[in-house]
Parts: C-alpha cells; structure tokens; sequence
C-alpha cells in the first residue's frame, strides 16, 4: 500500500474495507505510540478519528464494545488497544495477523 502522509495511514480509504482500521482521537498519546509501533512494523492503517465524528464513535462501541482509544483491529481481528497491540506483538501474534490481513 502506497505511503500517505507524515504517519503512513489513509483517513478516507480507497477500498470501503480496510485491512487495519485504528480508533484514535487527536489528543491521545496511547493512539500516537499505537500508530508509531504499527509504522515500526511496516503497516498501514485506517486512522478513524471518533473526536471529529460523532457516528464514528458510536461505530467503535459497536464494534469493540470498549469506550478507550485506540481501538485496533486487523482484518476482523479486534486487538483491543495499545497495550494489547504490544502484548500481541511480543506473543507472536501480530506478525501473522499483519502478513494475512496484507495479502
């Protein structure tokens, strides 16, 4: 996927179904080191700003059931957030998850 912007992620998606998809507000630093440690490992992602529209943050309740930022997820993988993302990434997981979720 081409690079886009100083952060490597696509606001508005070309493909209506992202293959990595983060819930974020701009003031949260645990969305920043999200998206630093998936930049870390070479993906890309949706960024889905819930601060900026109001639907959105009702999609992410639906989607995550959680109310915290970020909210990850991989294809139809929900990781939960950043520390599940790290924790997910030093058992193993997140590699594979990637990989599939680029092919």
């Amino acid at each position: 996927m081409p690079r886009r912007g100083p952060q490597n992620c696509r606001l508005k998606p070309e493909n209506p179904v992202s293959k990595v998809v983060m819930y974020t507000t701009a003031i949260c630093p645990y969305c920043v080191a999200a998206k630093n440690f998936l930049k870390s490992r070479g993906a890309s992602w949706e960024e889905v700003r819930i601060d900026t529209d109001p639907a959105r943050r009702d999609e992410m309740l639906a989607r995550a059931r959680r109310t915290s930022v970020p909210q990850i997820f991989i294809g139809d993988t929900h990781v939960g957030g950043y520390d599940d993302l790290v924790a997910l990434d030093r058992a193993g997981g997140l590699a594979p998850l990637l990989q599939e979720a680029s092919a």
